[in-house]
This record gives C-alpha cells, sequence and structure tokens, in this order.
C-alpha cells in the first residue's frame, strides 16, 4: 500500500459549519493532506472569515462562503460560485449542525422541525446539489458527520438524536444510489470531545465528566484532532470500496454496555 492513496493534493473540499470545533479540526487534517478547503459558514461574515485566515495561518489553501445549509436556493448558488471560483468539488463534508436539550414532553414543535432541518435535511439539500458534478465527473466522496446518537438514545436530545439516526440511513441510502457513478458516501460517528462548548463540564468531579470518563474504554475525552485521520481515509483513494458505513471515533464507547475503566 503506497501512503500516496491518502494524498489529496489538487482536490476541493466543502466543509459545512467548518469555520469552528469538529469541523475546523476535520478541516485542517483534510487540508493538511493536500486538498483545497472550503468552508461554510451562517452566523456572520466576520466569523468566516477569522476561520479562512486561521486556515492559511496553518498554510492550507483556503476559501470562505457565507450562506445558510437548509436554504436550497442559497446552496444551490454557492455550489454554483464555489465550483467556478475555487474548482469542482471532489470532497462534501456534511458537519454543520446544532443540538437542543429539551425533554421531548415539553420541546416545541418548531424547535424539534429546525433540528431536523439543519441536522438531516440540510445535509440532503448540500449533497443533493454538489452530487450532481460528481456523477458527471465519475468520482467523488460524501461523508456525513452522524453521532453516537445515530445508535443510541439520550435524555433531552430527542430530535438530535432522530435526526442522527436518520443521516445514518440517509448515508446508506446516498451509497446505494450513488456507488455506480465511483461516488463513496460514508458517515463520521465522533464520540465525546473536549471542545470550548464541553470546557465547563471536563472537570474533575463534575457528574457528566466523571460518567463520560468512566463510560469510555480509552478513559478519557477525545481531542478533535483525532477525527482527522477517520476524515482524511474517507476523504482519500484509500476508501475507494468503503461505501455506505460510519466510522465511530468515540474511544470504545459503543463497544461497551458501559464498565468503568477502574472495574475490574
Amino acid at each position: 500500500m503506497s501512503i500516496n492513496l491518502f494524498d489529496l493534493s489538487g482536490k476541493v473540499a466543502l466543509i459545512t459549519g467548518g469555520t469552528h470545533g469538529l469541523g475546523m479540526a476535520m478541516a485542517k487534517g483534510i487540508g493538511n493532506a493536500g486538498a483545497k478547503i472550503v468552508v461554510n459558514g451562517n452566523s456572520s461574515q466576520e466569523k468566516l472569515d477569522k476561520a479562512v485566515k486561521e486556515y492559511k495561518a496553518a498554510g492550507i489553501d483556503a476559501y470562505g462562503y457565507l450562506f445558510n445549509v437548509t436554504d436550497e436556493v442559497a446552496v444551490k448558488e454557492n455550489i454554483v460560485k464555489i465550483e467556478a471560483e475555487v474548482g469542482a468539488i471532489d470532497i462534501l463534508v456534511n458537519n454543520a449542525g446544532i443540538i437542543k436539550r429539551t425533554p421531548l414532553v415539553e420541546m416545541e414543535v418548531a424547535d424539534f422541525k429546525q433540528v431536523i432541518d439543519v441536522d438531516l435535511v440540510a445535509p440532503f439539500i448540500v449533497s443533493k446539489h454538489v452530487v450532481k458534478g460528481m456523477i458527471e465527473r465519475k468520482n467523488g466522496k460524501i461523508i456525513n458527520i452522524c453521532s453516537m446518537m445515530s445508535e443510541l438514545g439520550r435524555n433531552s436530545v430527542g430530535a438530535y438524536a432522530a435526526a442522527k439516526g436518520g443521516l445514518k440511513m440517509l448515508t446508506q441510502n446516498m451509497a446505494t444510489e450513488w456507488a455506480k457513478f465511483n461516488i463513496q458516501t460514508n458517515g463520521i460517528g465522533p464520540g465525546y470531545f473536549a471542545t470550548s462548548q464541553t470546557a465547563p463540564i471536563r472537570i474533575d468531579g463534575h457528574p457528566f465528566n466523571d460518567f463520560i470518563v468512566g463510560r469510555t474504554p480509552a478513559g478519557k475525552w477525545g481531542d478533535p484532532d483525532d477525527l482527522q485521520g477517520a476524515a482524511i481515509f474517507l476523504s482519500s483513494a484509500a476508501s475507494n470500496f468503503v461505501n455506505g458505513q460510519v466510522v465511530y471515533v468515540d474511544g470504545g464507547i459503543l463497544a461497551t454496555i458501559g464498565k468503568p475503566v477502574n472495574e475490574d
């Protein structure tokens, strides 16, 4: 096996929600493997510009486009712009997502629908318009960012779990329909990672921190950079015969019923 299997030089990768957190970590990995990085943001041009500047400071050829991934008209227009200004999209990472922590019995229907729209419908919309070019070129990689909630339920995240469970099945159906065009569609299911969002609870003695550390066979939270290997693999020729799979990068959580790591 040649290391060139993982070389992404000359490729163009679009990462939705790639301005921070796990999306940025995966995008940096793909960029460091040689691809041009196109990141999508939705909140503000300032935040998007800051992210692009950070990529470029790391030596990555990066571009930013501001649009709402749930707006099909905006998605279609921006994909046309990206392919005209940067190049044909070879790799799509559907990473943008939200979560609302509310018990189902208390959750407003509008909030439930918003989570489904961003976490499930948006990957369909973006993929639908990116894949048309991939079909013409008979080549492409699509990576949907799933979750352990694609497999498990948890209190207060019912809408998120429903969306991520649906995204796993959407991934399999995309693979089924598009494999004949030499397009591989797979997913990555992150476990619990050390990010700015989890910082307030990643404290020894905090009940949730202790639960996660005890529940994870690796005995720790993941580092965002731990996702880069899976992202590069699924973006590269190394995964040309991998289709419809979800790679769980979770420190082993889904492999166990939850025995604490310090228990015999």
